[in-house]
C-alpha cells in the first residue's frame, strides 16, 4: 500500500487561498477598491459576478463579505504559523492588485502594499514554505472597470505589464512559482468576476468575452516573458477551472456535447501551453460572427512564451447532453451540469467524484505533456463546532483521502507528472461563488458567519491533524 501511495520526494503539499476571499482590510494602507469588494452575499450575487447586473459601488441594504473577510491582513503571522504546524511545503495565495496599484493605472506602486506581501513571503520562508502566487485571482481595480471597461480594453495590457514587472522585480528570490490568472476560463461564466465586464444593452456579449479573453491571454504570455527575463528560475503557470465532462448517455451526440464542453475550457490552456489559437475556436468565432483585432505581435508573443506548468482546480466532474430538455442542473455551481445519477453530491450540489480527478489529470496530461499542479480541491460543507470551537469533520477527511488516492494512482499507475497539491480554503474563507462563510473548506475553523458576525478566532479541526500526518508521511499515511 505504501508503494502505491508513494509521491515524489519533492512533492509540494499545501493549501490555497485568495486575497479577496481572506485578506479583508479593503481600505487599509492605501488599498484601492476592486471588483470583488463590491459583490454582496445574497440572491443578487450571481447576476453581478456574471455581468448581468451592475454594482460598481457599495449600496445600502447589502453585506459585502470581502470588506473584512477573515482579516488575514492582520492575522497572517498566526495563520502561517498554523500552516507551518501542518507541515506545508507550499502556500498558494494571491496578490490584491489594488494594494500595489490602488487605481490600477498609476505609474508608481504603493509601498505599503509591496511591503505587506514581502513580509508575508518572508514569514513563509521562515518556516520553509514556498509561496505559490496568483497574480490575478478574480481581481480587477474598480477604477480600471469604470474608466476603461475592464479587460475588454487593450489598455489593460499596459497596466498589467506594470503590475507584473513590479512584482517580479520586488519579489525576486522570494517567490519562484507564479500563476498568471486564476481559473481564466471563468471569463465565459462569471465575466465581471473574471475580467471586470459589465454588459450594455445590445452589446455582443460573446464577442466581448472572447475579446477580454484574448487580452488576458496576451497578458499571460507577457507576464511569462517578463518573469523569465527578470529571473530565469521563475516557474510560470496557467490555471484552469477543470473537471472532465462525461456524456449523459452513449449516444454519439452526447459524446460530442461533452467534447465541446471540455473544449470551452481547454481553449484557454491550448493557447497558454501550445502557443496558438486552436482551429475549433477560430471556426466557432467565424460561425458566431465574432471578430476582433489580433495583431501579428500578439501571435508571436503567444507562440514564444508558453507556460512552464499547468495548474487547475478540481471539485467535481460534469455531465453533458445534446438533449435540450435535460435541464436538471447541479445546484449552486457556476458551471451548470446535469446531475450524475451515479454520484453523491455536497450540500451545495457539487458532485463528488474522486475517479473524476484521475480522469481529469490524465486528460490534461495527455493533451499537453507539461507538469501539472492541483491548486484547488476540497469539500465545502457546513461545519458545526462544539463548545470549544472544535469540528469533527470526518466527511472532509474522507473526501480528501479519496482524492489523494486518485492523485497517487495518476502518478504511479498512469505516469502523470504532478508537482503538488494545495487544498482549497486551507483556512475557512469567503466563498467566491456564493459569498458565504458557512460554506467552509478549511482545516482551521474561523469564527465568522455569513453576515460578518464572530470573533475571527482560529480553531483547529479534526482534519488539521489528519492533513499534518498526510504531509509528514508524503502521502503514505491516509488513515
Amino acid at each position: 500500500m505504501t508503494d502505491y501511495l508513494a509521491f515524489p520526494d519533492n512533492f509540494l503539499w499545501g493549501g490555497a487561498t485568495a486575497a479577496n476571499q481572506c485578506e479583508g482590510a479593503y481600505d487599509v494602507d492605501g488599498r484601492g477598491l476592486a471588483n470583488v469588494d463590491v459583490v454582496p452575499v445574497g440572491p443578487d450575487r450571481f447576476a453581478i459576478i456574471s455581468g448581468q447586473e451592475k454594482m460598481l459601488d457599495f449600496k445600502e441594504g447589502y453585506f459585502y463579505p470581502a470588506k473584512e473577510s477573515i482579516d488575514f491582513y492582520h492575522h497572517y503571522k498566526e495563520d502561517i504559523t498554523l500552516f507551518a504546524e501542518m507541515g506545508f511545503k507550499t502556500f498558494r495565495m494571491s496578490i490584491a492588485w489594488t494594494r500595489i496599484f490602488p487605481k490600477g493605472d498609476e505609474s508608481e506602486p504603493n509601498e505599503a502594499g509591496l511591503s505587506f506581501y514581502e513580509d508575508v513571503f518572508k514569514e513563509c520562508h521562515k518556516y520553509g514554505i514556498e509561496p505559490l502566487v496568483t497574480i490575478t485571482h478574480f481581481d480587477c481595480p474598480m477604477h480600471l472597470i469604470k474608466t476603461y471597461g475592464g479587460w475588454r480594453n487593450r489598455k489593460m495590457l499596459v497596466f498589467y505589464e506594470r503590475l507584473v514587472r513590479t512584482l517580479f522585480t520586488r519579489y525576486k528570490g522570494l517567490v519562484k512559482y507564479w500563476l498568471t490568472f486564476n481559473e481564466i476560463n471563468m471569463i465565459l461564466h462569471a465575466p465581471f468576476m473574471g475580467a471586470g465586464l459589465c454588459f450594455e444593452a445590445g452589446e455582443n456579449v460573446e464577442q466581448t468575452k472572447y475579446l477580454a479573453a484574448h487580452h488576458e491571454l496576451v497578458a499571460s504570455a507577457l507576464a511569462t516573458k517578463i518573469g523569465h527575463d527578470i529571473d530565469p528560475d521563475n516557474k510560470i503557470g496557467c490555471m484552469l477551472a477543470a473537471g472532465q465532462y462525461y456524456p449523459y448517455t452513449s449516444h454519439p451526440k452526447d459524446y460530442w456535447a461533452a467534447m465541446q464542453s471540455d473544449r470551452e475550457g481547454y481553449f484557454f490552456v491550448d493557447v497558454q501551453a501550445r502557443g496558438y489559437y486552436p482551429n475549433y475556436a477560430k471556426k466557432y468565432w467565424e460561425q458566431s460572427g465574432i471578430d476582433f483585432d489580433i495583431t501579428d505581435e500578439d501571435l508571436i508573443l503567444l507562440q514564444e512564451n508558453t507556460v512552464d506548468f499547468i495548474s487547475f482546480s478540481y471539485y467535481s466532474s460534469r455531465v453533458a447532453s445534446a438533449d435540450p430538455k435535460l435541464n436538471e442542473q447541479t445546484a449552486g455551481n457556476i458551471f451548470a451540469s446535469i446531475k450524475n445519477p451515479y454520484l453523491n453530491a455536497s450540500e451545495w450540489g457539487w458532485q463528488i467524484d474522486p475517479l473524476g480527478l484521475r480522469i481529469t489529470l490524465n486528460a490534461i496530461w495527455d493533451r499537453y505533456q507539461k507538469p501539472l499542479f492541483i491548486v484547488e480541491n476540497g469539500l465545502g460543507a457546513v461545519d458545526i463546532p462544539d463548545e470549544n470551537g472544535y469540528v469533527a469533520d470526518d466527511y472532509r477527511i474522507d473526501y480528501l483521502r479519496d482524492h489523494i488516492q486518485a492523485m497517487s494512482a495518476a502518478i504511479n499507475l498512469d505516469g502523470v507528472e504532478l508537482l503538488g497539491y494545495t487544498t482549497w480554503g486551507c483556512i475557512d474563507l469567503v466563498s467566491a461563488g456564493t459569498g458565504e462563510m458557512q460554506k467552509r473548506y478549511g482545516f482551521i475553523y474561523v469564527d465568522r458567519d455569513n453576515l460578518g458576525n464572530g470573533t475571527l478566532k482560529r480553531t483547529k479541526k479534526k482534519s488539521f491533524a489528519w492533513y499534518k500526518q498526510v504531509i509528514a508521511s508524503n502521502g503514505s499515511r491516509l488513515d
